[in-house]
């Protein structure tokens, strides 16, 4: 069953496949929206985490904030994340930060689950 939660322009809906838990995110992951990501990404930190970005249009330097705290937490704790279907403009953020060899990111969300 997935459950959504809104704020800001972000909307957020998660389920659980198998042991991963699946972020689908949609809409700006900027300032406004931001903390409602970082909320729901510590609360499945350890855990396999996929995020969906395939409907974020927008991403400003808080979403990355947010995603890179999310990806050392989630070392950390023994957990695994994953990005999953970017965007031109999206994807553009994390090559100009030379942040695309540091996250996983992969095609879809199946490709993530079979990671």
């Amino acid at each position: 069953m997935a459950e959504g939660t809104t704020m800001g322009s972000l909307t957020l809906t998660t389920r659980t496949e198998g042991s991963a838990v699946i972020l689908t995110a949609s809409g700006d992951v900027d300032l406004s929206g931001s903390p409602l990501l970082r909320q729901e990404l510590k609360k499945h930190a350890g855990k396999k985490i996929v995020v969906d970005l395939s409907a974020v249009p927008y991403m400003d330097s808080s979403g990355l904030a947010t995603l890179v705290e999310a990806m050392q937490t989630s070392r950390k704790g023994g957990g695994q994340l994953f990005l999953c279907a970017l965007g031109d403009r999206v994807r553009s953020i994390f090559s100009i930060a030379k942040l695309e060899s540091v996250f996983k990111i992969v095609p879809s969300v199946e490709a993530a689950l079979a990671a």
